[in-house]
């Protein structure tokens, strides 16, 4: 049973392709954020605006599956 997976060059490649998924994912919040008339954090965070955390989680999952599937 060999370990190909653990080979150096397999492993850094998986931590390189999450490290730009996570900055993909991370720009594309930032950018919709720019775009909604209020501010995202502060409705989620401070407002505990259930609706629209729903709607963010959404939004997040969809990019998610997005960048997923260019990475792979």
């Amino acid at each position: 049973m060999e370990l190909d997976w653990l080979k150096p060059g397999v492993v850094f490649g998986s931590i390189l392709y999450a490290l730009i998924g996570v900055i993909v994912f991370w720009l594309c919040f930032i950018i919709i954020d720019k775009f909604t008339p209020y501010q995202l954090w502060h409705e989620l965070v401070d407002k505990q605006n259930t609706a629209l955390a729903i709607v963010v989680a959404a939004m997040c999952l969809g990019v998610s599956i997005i960048v997923a599937a260019a990475i792979h």
